[in-house]
């Protein structure tokens, strides 16, 4: 079976959680036996025509000149290709730039969408993106013909607001096993000393709310933020809390042996995010042992369950950082976390499960009826 994955900047990862997952998956088809396709942009790093056994084909992307703009002509020129390459199924990450081209789509090939968050529910979007946004979700579903939902309540979403069945696959997450204790003395640091935020620097992320919370409080301990802040946001955290020498941004960390020990050694591991679904960052620090607080939402709560703390505000922030401390409770989520990952989101079961509705749409295309609910 010939597969094309469209929707990412490429492989490998240089960017965020498709790009990991087409990484993973890409290699998990291909060691089954699929003939594999990822589509990357042209001016990506990784420039060879093969990547472990996978085939890579370099598509114009004019981002760097047209900003936005060139998201769309990219997804384009990937499906301008894809016609004429003859795919059994077409695996579409991601809906935002790529549905408004649904009608150029292969007929013959299988189209299966992961339809990520409910991008139009973002907080970074003004009011015009937001109802395009809403506009490309509603093209996505007309014309794709399978769909994966990577959050339980972005399935149930799908059909009640479109009576679309789909298919829950979340992503992967490595058990990293032992960490090595990541060396900051020179930072001031200690293991069990700090607290964590990992995120793009980006108002949904709720990392402000984090940190005044953080700010508010009477602790001696170091809050880390984890996070390329090279933008307009992460400027203005920056100097909104520049005061405030108990906060720490480190910039972009990507060394996941690093990455591992500052989550499995820190107090607590914020996880802010409010809008998508199952969010990578959030398995990998279950993997890693790291106590979770998080926000207080239908998709952190649909997985974290009630191993995680959660908050709201940042007063609810200041009672965290105030009051928690590792005892046996906290001891017994990290454990049922871990659990978690290890039962139900490797990568070789994530592999598996698409593998299966993968096979399953092609079968379905080609004999003409539509999957039962």
């Amino acid at each position: 079976m010939k597969i094309g994955i469209l929707g990412t900047r490429g492989i490998p990862n240089r960017y965020g959680g498709f790009e990991q997952l087409t990484e993973y998956l890409s290699v998990g088809l291909l060691n089954k036996s699929f003939e594999v396709y990822v589509y990357n942009t042209h001016n990506h790093a990784y420039k060879e025509k093969t990547w472990n056994g996978v085939n890579i084909v370099h598509c114009y992307n004019p981002e760097d000149k047209l900003k936005t703009a060139g998201q769309f002509i990219y997804d384009l020129n990937c499906i301008l290709d894809a016609r004429k390459r003859d795919f059994d199924v077409l695996l579409i990450l991601g809906y935002t730039s790529i549905s408004i081209w649904g009608r150029l789509f292969p007929k013959k090939a299988a189209i299966i969408i992961n339809m990520d968050g409910l991008e139009w529910k973002r907080n970074k979007y003004a009011g015009r993106i937001r109802k395009f946004l809403f506009y490309a979700e509603r093209l996505a579903v007309k014309f794709c013909d399978y769909f994966i939902a990577d959050s339980l309540a972005i399935q149930k979403y799908l059909q009640s607001k479109y009576d679309v069945p789909s298919t829950f696959i979340a992503y992967g997450a490595e058990m990293p096993g032992i960490p090595e204790e990541y060396d900051l003395t020179e930072k001031g640091l200690t293991k069990y000393n700090y607290f964590l935020i990992i995120a793009r620097m980006e108002p949904e992320n709720n990392i402000e709310m984090v940190l005044d919370g953080f700010s508010k409080s009477k602790s001696d301990k170091k809050m880390i933020v984890v996070g390329n802040p090279n933008n307009q946001f992460g400027t203005y955290l920056q100097n909104k809390f520049r005061n405030d020498h108990r906060i720490l941004f480190l910039g972009g960390i990507y060394d996941k042996a690093k990455l591992h020990s500052l989550k499995a050694f820190s107090v607590l591991y914020f996880h802010g995010h409010s809008a998508g679904g199952t969010n990578p960052s959030l398995l990998e620090a279950m993997a890693s042992g790291a106590l979770i607080a998080a926000n207080n939402n239908e998709f952190n709560v649909s997985l974290l369950q009630k191993d995680a703390y959660y908050f709201l505000d940042s007063e609810e922030v200041r009672h965290l950082v105030e009051e928690v401390s590792h005892g046996s409770k906290e001891m017994n989520m990290i454990a049922n976390n871990i659990r978690k990952i290890r039962e139900d989101f490797t990568w070789s079961k994530i592999i598996d499960q698409y593998t299966d509705f993968i096979i399953e749409c092609h079968r379905d295309k080609n004999a003409g009826y539509k999957l039962p609910e």
